[in-house]
């Protein structure tokens, strides 16, 4: 890849490498004070270089597709939604500003979705599962300084992210709308990596009750390990450091559907900056399957101490490269079919 500065609203926009990802995590309340978390992300790729078997045949230039959760924290339990086939709207990636209008594929009942920018960082974000509206209240935080980010290897890519976005709106849950209101945290990454299967990544957005915000990762790329730490403080000053120690804890969360064993409590110290983090899962049970793809996605509580001083906050852990353990064509099989069961109820209930 070319390096080039990021450039705003311009690179909020689409651009033309092969895989591309507008990813949205929040923690909320509504007005009694029942907590819920939500993730949201479109994913943009060209079929014919990306790393991914079922869509080498898909005959269109750009193949999008999506993957979306909420979690109800009181009752700890998450519904997931993934979405293989995604359409974009004619209009959208046309205006200055970023504005994507999608919907899943088949259409049934048409929702349409939407990531619209409708004002300076601020946007709307809208599902089957949540309306939302998110004000940023920092500046952008540029992965690595410049927002570039080149690991020695042919993995380089784009990420910038918004730490700190004030949300305000709806979520649909088990039939009814509910008003919340919370935080949330937006990246935006680009890249000219086919992805490969065997690459691992163990990632922590963490928003801090000072205001302060913390991205950081272990990446495991051809057997070498990566580790990235970026911090940006109240007043939108950052920092960044390689020199991280992202350790699990003993527990690990096995998936009956997969067979993955992920751990879900982990130590995260920032020697030069005096940060020592507990992390642990509010929901166990928070596994996306992805046809041969599975990942861990949740809401963590996060406990610890800067420069000595009691910390907490609340944040969102990604897991990836977590190899399953039962076959995943019977796994795919046994969604297609759950899947084919829904819509034929939803038909029958129809006539």
């Amino acid at each position: 890849m070319n390096k080039e500065k990021i450039s705003f609203p311009k690179d909020e926009s689409a651009h033309n490498n092969i895989v591309e990802w507008w990813y949205f995590n929040g923690n909320m309340e509504d007005e009694n004070g029942n907590e819920y978390s939500y993730m949201n992300c479109l994913f943009k790729t060209n079929p014919q270089k990306i790393n991914l078997p079922f869509v080498k045949k898909i005959p269109f230039k750009d193949y999008y597709f999506s993957h979306h959760l909420i979690s109800d924290i009181k009752n700890k339990k998450f519904e997931s939604f993934i979405h293989p086939l995604i359409l974009i709207s004619k209009d959208s990636f046309s205006k200055e500003n970023l504005f994507i209008n999608y919907t899943p594929l088949p259409v049934i009942n048409y929702i349409n979705f939407c990531i619209e920018k409708i004002d300076k960082f601020k946007y709307r974000m809208k599902t089957n599962s949540f309306d939302l509206i998110l004000t940023s209240r920092k500046k952008p935080l540029l992965a690595d300084k410049d927002g570039f980010l080149n690991s020695g290897t042919d993995y380089e890519n784009y990420y910038y992210s918004l730490t700190d976005l004030k949300t305000e709106g709806t979520i649909s849950l088990n039939g009814s709308k509910i008003k919340v209101k919370g935080k949330s945290w937006m990246d935006h990454q680009w890249a000219d990596t086919p992805y490969e299967r065997k690459v691992k990544w163990n990632w922590f957005s963490i928003q801090l009750k000072n205001g302060t915000q913390i991205m950081c990762y272990e990446l495991t790329l051809k057997n070498r390990k990566i580790y990235l730490a970026n911090l940006i403080d109240k007043n939108s000053q950052c920092k960044y450091t390689e020199k991280v120690q992202i350790t699990p804890l003993d527990k690990v969360w096995t998936s009956e559907k997969t067979g993955a064993g992920y751990p879900l409590f982990w130590n995260i110290q920032i020697p030069s900056w005096n940060i020592n983090l507990n992390i642990k899962p509010v929901v166990e049970n928070q596994e996306m399957i992805f046809s041969i793809i599975n990942y861990w996605e949740g809401p963590i509580d996060i406990t610890g101490k800067i420069n000595n001083s009691d910390i907490k906050g609340k944040g969102f852990m990604e897991l990836v490269g977590y190899p399953m353990k039962k076959s995943w064509i019977k796994q795919h099989e046994e969604n297609f079919t759950n899947l084919l069961k829904e819509k034929m109820k939803h038909l029958l209930g129809k006539i």
